[in-house]
């Protein structure tokens, strides 16, 4: 799956939740977000993305650091079920 318009839904994803006073709770909803509403094959190419991009940054766009945090905090819960 190509990564490049999952990138932008991410970062959308991370403003929103961004706005919430405590910032672990933002990052708790950013990764139930992508949970819940992203498709497995969506999450794995996030996860893929972070793996050959661990600073969240690529020619196919950038993580905000939120979005970033998030995901790698939370890895085992977006991880695909096999």
């Amino acid at each position: 799956m190509n990564i490049a318009p999952l990138i932008p839904m991410a970062n959308r994803i991370g403003l929103f939740f961004e706005a919430l006073s405590d910032r672990q709770q933002g990052l708790d909803e950013i990764a139930e977000h992508i949970r819940k509403f992203w498709d497995p094959r969506m999450r794995r190419a996030l996860l893929d993305f972070i793996d050959q991009h661990p600073d969240g940054k690529s020619e196919a766009g950038e993580l905000t650091p939120i979005v970033l945090e998030a995901v790698i905090q939370h890895r085992q819960q977006l991880e695909p079920r096999a």
